[in-house]
């Protein structure tokens, strides 16, 4: 019988790549964030939003995934599973059919848990805007509220603030929720 773990992990990044499949988890900045499933509210807004991306980028090739899985802004101390990733065609990175995205994603999108807030609206955002991510959207579920930040130079910018709508002018198109 082969054991579990062969060897020790020697790096953060190591212990994060040894974790199960699913498991909800993400390396910011050489630290591992765990957290819960989310609740039923955040899995539909997840879905109804996902669903809508995925019949507008059809027709352009590009490629809508939800959580879990990993995106690999570098290869040594930073992998977030974002709700939603969106990659446009022509993005640089590198998306594995068989694994993960390894780059940075055209768009991430946070859908809120309670549990999880500050971590998304700061830690996260703080992370997408570094790498350079074009789009980072925020959504709360509760009170429906919807939030796009858009990189300009290398600082984002609020872009758009609504209830139930998200508005985007990287993929021109509005999404209801």
């Amino acid at each position: 019988m082969k054991p579990l773990i062969e060897t020790p992990p020697r790096t953060i990044m190591e212990a994060y790549k040894s974790l199960p499949e699913g498991t909800l988890a993400e390396v910011i900045d050489n630290q591992i964030y765990m957290s819960p499933s989310p609740a039923y509210n955040h899995q539909d807004v997840l879905f109804e939003i996902a669903s809508q991306l995925r019949l507008n980028l059809k027709k352009s090739g590009g490629k809508v995934v939800i959580s879990p899985f990993d995106v690999y802004l570098d290869e040594t101390s930073n992998a977030v599973q974002p709700d939603i990733v969106v990659i446009l065609k022509g993005n640089k990175g590198v998306l594995n059919y068989d694994g993960h995205f390894h780059g940075t994603p055209d768009i991430l999108i946070e859908v809120l848990s309670p549990y999880n807030k500050e971590h998304d609206l700061v830690r996260k955002k703080d992370l997408c805007e570094r790498f350079g991510v074009k789009e980072y959207w925020i959504v709360d579920p509760e009170t429906k509220s919807s939030t796009i930040f858009e990189l300009t130079g290398s600082k984002f910018q609020l872009a758009f603030e609504s209830k139930a709508i998200l508005k985007s002018k990287l993929l021109e198109t509005s999404i209801v929720f």
